[in-house]
């Protein structure tokens, strides 16, 4: 799936090399339509980068100087040069690899059942394929007569299928998942996710965005929306902070391109000043404007003071000597939790939402999506105590997660659910790991697994049962040996067969959002 060959740039020219002689460090030339060598950061040029490969998502990302490329994928727009930061192993897409071939080489625990039926299925075929030769030697039948029977008995009874059941649905449902961007790292979880009845779900990065994003512009009396978002857009383009990022990036949007901010200045914890199309822009805390003499009206003290109830950020923004409004900032939900919620309610789970913010904001956004139970105000470190706490009421618990704090978390729960656009801690600390930031994910995370639990289920019923009902019929004489050893072989592909039926599973990530 990924590079055979690379581009390298040596001391200005281009060399090719491959793949696995790349080292990091090393700058290289991905032009479009080539696949991203290795996992990196792009160090120059624009372009759109079609991850589908490793997320399932079809809509490509625009990537730019800075930003993390990820090898396997690939430029869809013009050239990158990126500088190789993971190679080899270390790649994500090694690391994926590996994720899976774990998941298809492990044993889940109803291998391990089948694994004792078969020995002690197998010792009672033989104990009866001897007392079926030995009943028709002693019944006065020919020696050949008796041992067709005996023969008929061991291959109807030889137990193929029953060792096939549990191994091809593993294949095909764990495979099947890494396409959809849902990695099991191993088969035991399979028996967790059958279980699982309660879903914590961590707010920020899983629930919300995790990225601060404009909400709301409420304007003075005489101000214009366009002309407050156009000069107080202008002023944040200048400055690095998230907020100020946020502002900016919606003004973008919205109104294209912005003018250039002159004598720029930051007010260090307050807000930022300069000048913009010839207007003194100030934009910040209230007590920065209060600061100039510019005070907020009482429409924009109500405004203000009912979004900071509901957990929000807002910036006061005035020029030549005025308040002209403030722009409402907040992390926002992510536009499929809400789905997601709904389809956990479908399959029998109550979601928990979990967070360290204030118990305003947790409300706010559990409303959104369709919580009922909030645990808010939780320090990281608490984030465990709470997961135990549910584990002793009786409760088997899920958690979804992204960040470092949740680490001990998704260890602790009885089935851990990392992001994947989260931290390597948190997703090396989980049991499923879900590439795509979607919370849809998870929902298809278990469909999967439990599918997959059934269809073992379905095969080693079947296997068994048609072995069991088969024998009578072999050791009476009634079944000729070569007919005996074409039911074994159908058996066995029926269990391969239903097995391939998880290749049709469907993402309900793939379903429109409402």
């Amino acid at each position: 799936m990924g590079a055979k060959k690379v581009s390298v740039l040596r001391d200005g020219a281009e060399t090719k090399i491959a793949v696995e002689d790349l080292m990091v460090g090393d700058e290289f030339v991905v032009r479009p339509g080539e696949k991203i060598a290795t996992d990196g950061v792009v160090a120059t040029g624009t372009s759109a980068v079609d991850a589908s490969m490793l997320t399932g998502e079809s809509v490509p990302v625009e990537v730019g100087p800075g930003d993390t490329v990820v090898g396997a994928t690939v430029n869809a727009g013009g050239r990158l040069v990126v500088r190789a930061t993971r190679v080899g192993s270390d790649t994500q897409l090694a690391q994926m690899a590996q994720l899976v071939e774990n998941a298809q080489t492990g044993k889940a625990q109803v291998q391990r059942l089948a694994d004792r039926i078969s020995g002690v299925f197998v010792p009672i075929v033989l104990a009866i394929a001897v007392i079926t030769l030995g009943a028709w030697l002693g019944a006065g039948f020919p020696v050949a007569a008796a041992f067709t029977a005996a023969v008929a008995v061991l291959v109807i009874a030889c137990p193929c299928a029953l060792g096939l059941a549990t191994p091809t649905a593993l294949l095909v449902g764990t495979g099947r998942g890494a396409q959809i961007g849902v990695l099991i790292k191993g088969p035991e979880v399979l028996e967790s996710t059958r279980k699982v009845d309660t879903v914590v779900l961590d707010k920020t990065g899983t629930v919300t965005t995790g990225k601060m994003t404009l909400v709301d512009v409420v304007t003075a009396p005489g101000t214009e929306r366009v002309d407050l978002l156009r000069l107080a857009g202008a002023l944040e383009n200048a400055s690095e902070h998230p907020i100020a990022q946020a502002i900016a990036t919606a003004a973008t949007e919205e109104l294209g391109t912005l003018p250039t901010a002159e004598d720029f200045a930051n007010a260090e914890g307050k807000g930022v000043q300069g000048v913009v199309d010839g207007h003194a822009v100030v934009v910040g805390r209230e007590s920065l404007l209060a600061d100039w003499s510019q005070h907020l009206s009482p429409e924009l003290v109500q405004a203000k003071s009912s979004a900071e109830a509901q957990g929000k950020t807002v910036v006061a923004v005035g020029w030549d000597g005025q308040a002209r409004g403030v722009l409402v900032v907040a992390d926002t939900v992510k536009p499929t939790s809400a789905q997601a919620i709904s389809q956990m309610r479908e399959l029998g789970l109550t979601p928990v939402l979990l967070t360290g913010d204030n118990e305003a904001v947790a409300r706010q956004i559990a409303a959104e999506v369709g919580i009922d139970t909030v645990i808010a105000e939780v320090m990281p470190k608490d984030k465990v105590d709470v997961i135990a706490r549910l584990q002793a009421e009786g409760k088997t618990v899920a958690m979804v997660g992204d960040g470092v704090n949740d680490a001990p978390a998704l260890a602790q729960a009885d089935l851990g659910l990392a992001m994947g656009t989260g931290t390597d801690v948190a997703i090396e600390a989980s049991d499923i790991t879900l590439v795509r930031g979607d919370l849809r994910s998870a929902v298809d995370a278990i469909r999967l697994s439990r599918k997959t639990l059934s269809t073992i289920k379905t095969n080693l019923f079947w296997a068994f049962a048609y072995n069991v009902a088969a024998i009578p019929v072999a050791a009476l004489g009634m079944l000729n040996p070569m007919l005996a050893g074409a039911a074994m072989a159908f058996s066995s592909i029926f269990v391969v067969g239903n097995s391939l039926r998880l290749r049709g599973f469907t993402s309900t990530s793939s379903a429109p959002t409402h």
